[in-house]
């Protein structure tokens, strides 16, 4: 059933292709614009819409550079209730940021976060502030054509691998798998742990990087259950759950199924949609699914973007009775890269 949808919409697929392709061509034939920044610009972005671990990384790429720079990430603030450019202050909320510029603005007091749709314009707009920064990190960019960036990666999901999946709507991919020349590195992300030859021999020929192209693979590593800010309950250090309820509003909850089930002899997950906004009847939801599980050792654990989300004042105040809590994550880069990696990082920012 499944590829039969995906032939009756491959003609739609081509069509979106084919404009995509013609779009980009004009950014490389100069009909379109293409602004080059006199600061160092890294961007980080996919070719599928979403769940590769954008945020992950691009908080990777923050604690490498904050403490000898002035960093600012600059991301277009998908679904806040803003518009223009906004920057994170005081008075930042995640519904006028968005969700991951306000995770990021939390996380890191040191760093300035802003968001506008129109990214040349809001480069611009940072480099007037007062303290200006010296690297701009561009989050969920590589689509974005009218800037240039000095450096530029491309990330992909271990278990979705660019090279396997169709244009949209046929499959996931916003353009052409051919896009994928514009990294100048290609990171595969949510790889296991343990990466074999084997494996990095097959992905390899699976994604034939360009001469001009690195190679590398990262994983998920998901720190301790954390109680929510301004919350009561304080999930338990050592004990194991009986049962975990996981309420995801992420594109690919499945590494931290995985992750769960040693916490729990049991977990349910309760899925919404990416970048979901949750409301009461939301709530409501969570709360009979939690009342069905009938076990007394649970709990309700979130991932840190929709923790995010849940402390808007009108959805917090009803949660603030609940056992929830949420898990961080942070990505590592294989050791066979990371020094690699790091470097390529520096040497690009340091020289430019």
């Amino acid at each position: 059933m499944q590829i039969m949808v995906k032939v009756l919409l491959w003609p739609f697929s081509l069509l979106y292709g084919v404009v995509t392709f013609i779009r980009n061509k004009f950014f490389d034939w100069g009909i379109l614009p293409v602004h080059s920044i006199d600061i160092p610009v890294i961007s980080v972005g996919n070719l599928n819409t979403g769940g590769t671990g954008k945020t992950p990384h691009v908080e990777y790429l923050i604690r490498l550079l904050k403490q000898d720079y002035t960093v600012a990430v600059l991301s277009r603030g998908y679904k806040r209730s803003t518009s223009g450019f906004v920057l994170a202050d005081k008075n930042a909320t995640a519904g006028s940021l968005g969700d991951e510029p306000f995770q990021y603005f939390t996380k890191f007091n040191d760093i300035q976060v802003a968001v506008d749709e129109k990214r040349v314009r809001g480069i611009k707009k940072l480099l007037d502030v007062d303290n200006p920064p010296e690297v701009i990190l561009l989050d969920d960019a590589f689509q974005h054509r009218y800037v240039k960036p000095g450096f530029s990666v491309l990330l992909t999901d271990f278990y979705n691998l660019y090279p396997n999946d169709l244009v949209l709507p046929a499959g996931s991919l916003r353009e052409f798998k051919s896009g994928a020349k514009r990294a100048d590195l290609i990171m595969v992300t949510k790889s296991p742990k343990v990466l074999s030859p084997f494996t990095y021999r097959r992905i390899n020929g699976l994604i034939k990087p360009a001469p001009h192209q690195q190679l590398m693979f990262s994983y998920l590593r998901h720190g301790k259950l954390r109680a929510f800010p301004d919350h009561s309950f304080s999930p338990m250090k050592k004990s194991q759950y009986s049962e975990i309820l996981l309420v995801a509003g992420i594109a690919n909850p499945y590494p931290l199924e995985a992750h769960l089930r040693d916490k729990a002899n049991r977990v349910t997950t309760l899925k919404f949609k990416d970048h979901h906004d949750f409301t009461p009847a939301d709530v409501e939801k969570i709360i009979e699914t939690f009342d069905g599980i009938f076990v007394k050792n649970k709990v309700i654990v979130t991932t840190e973007k929709d923790m995010v989300r849940f402390r808007k004042k009108e959805i917090f105040s009803l949660i603030k009775d609940l056992p929830i809590c949420y898990i961080p994550v942070e990505i590592k880069i294989h050791s066979t890269f990371a020094a690699k990696f790091e470097q390529q990082i520096l040497k690009y920012v340091g020289e430019n």
